[in-house]
């Protein structure tokens, strides 16, 4: 009869025969305190959101990207509208022309063809074919000035002026140039960059020196081309314009890091 009755443990409360009290603690462990509304909810933290800008920093540098990307695109149209303005004369004050790249201006004077140099080999700008520049000292009218004019493109075979001789102007000439700087020197492959009268690149300062000139180069514009001579209107506008490269890279970092993100804490922010 005992067998069926309850039994109380210690702490006063019955027990069913065969249940043990470590038992009924055991269960009870669960109880108004450990019912899950107080375990500790998991957060974001510092760290996370610490990550979080990551993807915020390179989102933010690919708008910079597009801003730049703009900025440029003005700068190559604002000197491309000045090699169409009206040509202004020689300034007195030859310093000015450091403020005045791809400006156009008009001089007169007279070649000397006896002392050619040549830039190359270069590509026409209005064909793509491969030849060279022809640079010829151009003695300025009432000045001892002797400046540089590239007269233009011509094709390797025509490089010896005694195959185009028809288009060796003679006497007095008016012309329009552009005024152009130095370019920087190519990274590989061009040695001292000179070989006689041939240079790789436009190095103004050595070549003026070659032929006693004045550093002072122009571009002949593509009306002072004449019939048999050099192809004028050489003049490209280089800028250095990465920019939509460097948008796609950056646009890209945010959206990959942005998703790494979200599957790491996303599930916490609907909490």
């Amino acid at each position: 009869m005992f067998r069926r009755l309850w039994s109380r443990t210690l702490t006063g409360r019955a027990v069913r025969p065969g249940k043990t009290a470590k038992s009924e603690s055991t269960s009870s462990s669960t109880g108004p305190f450990n019912d899950g509304s107080y375990a500790m909810k998991e957060t974001i933290g510092l760290g996370g959101y610490g990550l979080l800008a990551v993807p915020i920093t390179t989102f933010t540098l690919g708008c910079w990207q597009v801003k730049r990307r703009k900025w440029k695109l003005d700068l190559i149209e604002k000197m491309k509208a000045l090699t169409q303005a009206d040509p202004i004369s020689l300034p007195k004050d030859l310093r000015q022309l450091e403020e005045l790249e791809y400006h156009s201006v008009r001089v007169r004077g007279q070649f000397i063809h006896e002392d050619e140099l040549y830039i190359g080999p270069r590509v026409d700008v209005h064909s793509t074919k491969s030849g060279y520049l022809v640079v010829t000292p151009f003695k300025l009218e009432n000045s001892d000035l002797t400046i540089l004019v590239n007269r233009g493109w011509v094709a390797r075979s025509q490089t010896n002026p005694a195959t185009r001789l028809e288009g060796q102007q003679s006497g007095p000439v008016e012309l329009v140039g552009i005024v152009r700087k130095t370019e920087k020197r190519p990274p590989l492959g061009h040695g001292e960059g000179r070989i006689g009268p041939l240079f790789a690149y436009r190095n103004i300062e050595e070549m003026a020196y070659s032929v006693d000139a004045a550093p002072i180069f122009l571009d002949a514009v593509r009306e002072c081309t004449v019939k048999g001579g050099p192809i004028g209107g050489q003049t490209q506008i280089q800028l250095r314009n990465e920019h939509a490269s460097y948008i796609v890279t950056w646009y890209t970092l945010a959206a990959c890091t942005m998703y790494l993100w979200y599957t790491k804490y996303g599930k916490l922010l609907k909490r």
